[in-house]
């Protein structure tokens, strides 16, 4: 539904030394959102949340090869202003359907180009449109978030530059939670990035329906330190193999330019998301919000699930009558072990073939025997491959592995988001649902949207997961755990390969790559299966493992991997986090904490009336010394009781709810 809504609008005209500047205000539809466009020498954009200043004025442009820079002196020849009240179903995703809510500006300016303005009761975002013959070459864009404020930021650095690319990148980080006058000189940051406004306010920069350009980074004004500024990857010019056993495809030289786009398009969105209360930013759709509907008419084969995954245990298998490893005994064990515990899928890590002929399949693999194995097991099989291997034989890879009956891939080392990049991504993904494949992109920056428009894509990583805890000893996880829901899953879900049953300590945890563990408790990890969004959702740990702690196996098989309903029950970021989430009549609840013990009291008023049974696991007594303890427990609950729940050092809970007859 639309109608023009004159009351968003306000034409304000100021006299200044450049001339005159048209100020345009649009509200959000509760009112405490302003965004301010300024059109005069510079467009401005500006925002503020009842009186907060989230973004203080800031200039915005994209700038041609010809010298010609779309936003200097622009010169408005029209304004539509709308407003949506809708809604849109998403049925592999957190909740079955979003609220579309906004009040919207189309600016139309002389030189056929334009600014889309929207703004939502929980953000703002704009994005450039042209409207040119033929193809235009940008050679930048300016996009800048300026602050008033010195304030706290969780600045998530690029740090693994790979063969001196600034642009290359595994986007996963830490975060560093400073003032943004402490942003690392000439460093750049990858997004969601939030901003602490003060009195609970924060602000979170996304961006969204990124297809046929590259990703945005940001970095920080080195004059004023506080106005942070977009930096795109520039569209690569030459490229070989390099970077580890020979799997990235590397640049080794870029273009003066960042895009070659069709001159009539639309460009991705800028987005700042606004909260006045941490667990809100646990429980966001702008991306989906923002991003291009659906292009794929009948997803039912799309199956989310959950999958037994192979390389973080290292195929460690034991009480076996054969060699565990890359073979196909070990692999009709996994399968086993899946159809034991109604698990839906196992990936056949990397291995399988040769890592950059994935036509040409190890011999101590035969991949047909085992999609049939699973068929009748009703286990499906996922295949890994790196981009560059899949990237040369894509069409044959599709048909000949769709026809034996591979459900799908699991596609790394992508490591980079310039222009190439991600519209390769978006072939791919368009690709393989003509075969009716889904695909897990690994070794990825983090989803703008087109999980969305293509729902086959069913999972990113662009964190920094469980497998780091194989080679990173002094990463605070249970820090990072409580950080990710507020911050990297505003953008979707997210790989974090989650179900370690080797459960350590602060002061116990140690590397290692055939017994690896985690840091904080074993709830901890049962928490994250209903915390973390993922579709499609590994368990990280051996068939050993989850049968030597059947009980919590059990638990985990239960948990769907998208839902009905979602609700944030609290949280704070870096601190806390608990969420519901509801998929027919039954609820999930899942609770983490940092390295701080706390108690947590759950509300469930979100209940209907009736009566309910509730299997809670929570940690033990001892779990501050053995991490693994927990208790489970099965108690009758109603819609007007609460629960105290005591989570140990880097602990957590995981609650299912089920109704009574």
């Amino acid at each position: 539904m639309k109608r023009i809504l004159l009351s968003t609008i306000i034409f304000v005209f100021l006299s200044t030394a450049v001339g005159v500047a048209q100020v345009v205000h649009l509200k959000s539809p509760n009112g405490k959102i302003d965004m301010v466009l300024e059109n005069g020498a510079k467009i401005l954009w500006s925002v503020k949340h009842e009186n907060t200043q989230v973004i203080a004025p800031s200039s915005i442009s994209l700038s041609l090869d010809n010298g010609v820079v779309l936003g200097n002196n622009a010169k408005v020849t029209s304004i539509k202003n709308s407003k949506v009240n809708s809604s849109f179903a998403t049925p592999i995703y957190k909740k079955k359907m979003v609220v579309d809510e906004y009040n919207q500006l189309i600016v139309n300016y002389k030189g056929d180009f334009g600014l889309i303005l929207r703004a939502y009761n929980d953000g703002v975002a704009y994005r450039f449109f042209t409207k040119r013959k033929g193809q235009i070459i940008i050679e930048s864009e300016e996009a800048n978030f300026n602050f008033s404020e010195d304030h706290k930021a969780f600045i998530p650095y690029v740090r693994d530059l790979r063969e001196n690319d600034m642009y290359a990148s595994a986007f996963e980080v830490m975060y560093d939670e400073k003032p943004l006058s402490k942003f690392v000189k000439d460093s750049l940051a990858i997004t969601p990035f939030l901003i602490d406004l003060g009195n609970g306010k924060k602000a979170a920069i996304i961006e969204a329906d990124l297809e046929d350009y590259p990703g945005m980074f940001l970095t920080i004004n080195n004059q004023t330190k506080q106005e942070l500024k977009g930096v795109f990857a520039h569209y690569p010019k030459e490229e070989r193999l390099g970077g580890y056993n020979n799997m990235n495809y590397m640049v080794s030289k870029r273009e003066p330019y960042i895009a070659k786009v069709d001159g009539a398009r639309n460009f991705p969105w800028r987005a700042v998301i606004i909260s006045e209360s941490d667990k809100e930013l646990a429980n966001n759709d702008m991306v989906q919000k923002l991003s291009a509907p659906s292009r794929i008419a009948d997803v039912s084969w799309i199956k989310p699930g959950k999958v037994a995954w192979d390389w973080w245990n290292d195929w460690n298998l034991s009480k076996v009558d054969f060699k565990a490893g890359i073979n196909t005994e070990t692999y009709k064990y996994y399968i086993d072990f899946a159809s034991k515990n109604n698990i839906e899928y196992v990936v056949l890590d990397e291995g399988w073939s040769e890592e950059t002929n994935m036509m040409k399949v190890s011999p101590n693999m035969n991949v047909e025997e085992l999609i049939n194995y699973g068929k009748q097991k009703n286990v499906g099989i996922i295949l890994w491959a790196s981009w560059y291997a899949i990237n040369q034989v894509l069409d044959d890879a599709f048909s000949q592995y769709s026809k034996m009956g591979v459900k799908g891939f699991k596609i790394d080392f992508i490591d980079r988001d310039d222009q190439k990049m991600v519209k390769s991504l978006y072939n791919i993904a368009d690709k393989a649902a003509k075969y009716k494949l889904f695909i897990d992109y690994h070794g990825m920056y983090k989803p703008t949207g087109i999980q969305r428009t293509y729902p086959n894509v069913v999972n990113f990583e662009g964190v920094k997961g469980l497998e780091n805890a194989k080679w990173t000893p002094n990463d605070d996880m249970p820090y990072y755990a409580t950080c990710i829901p507020f911050i990297r899953m505003l953008a979707g879900p997210m790989d974090y390969t989650p179900g370690a049953m080797r459960n350590a300590t602060k002061l116990d945890f140690h590397l290692s790559n055939s017994l690896p563990m985690s840091q904080g408790t074993r709830c901890h990890q049962l928490g994250m299966y209903t915390v973390y969004e993922a579709p499609l959702q590994m368990m990280a740990d051996s068939p050993t493992a989850y049968m030597k702690e059947q009980e919590s196996t059990n638990f985990i098989s239960q948990i769907p991997t998208t839902f009905d309903e979602t609700i944030a029950l609290d949280g704070k970021v870096g601190e806390y986090v608990a969420i519901a989430r509801r998929k027919g009549n039954k609820w999930f609840v899942g609770g983490l904490t940092n390295w701080s013990s706390r108690e947590m009291t759950i509300d469930l008023s979100f209940l209907d009336k009736g009566n309910y049974s509730a299997e809670i696991f929570k940690d033990g007594i001892n779990a501050n010394k053995d991490a693994t303890d927990y208790v489970r427990e099965i108690i009758n609950v109603t819609n007007a009781d609460k629960l105290t729940i005591n989570m140990a050092n880097g602990g957590g809970f995981a609650i299912v709810i089920s109704p009574k007859n």
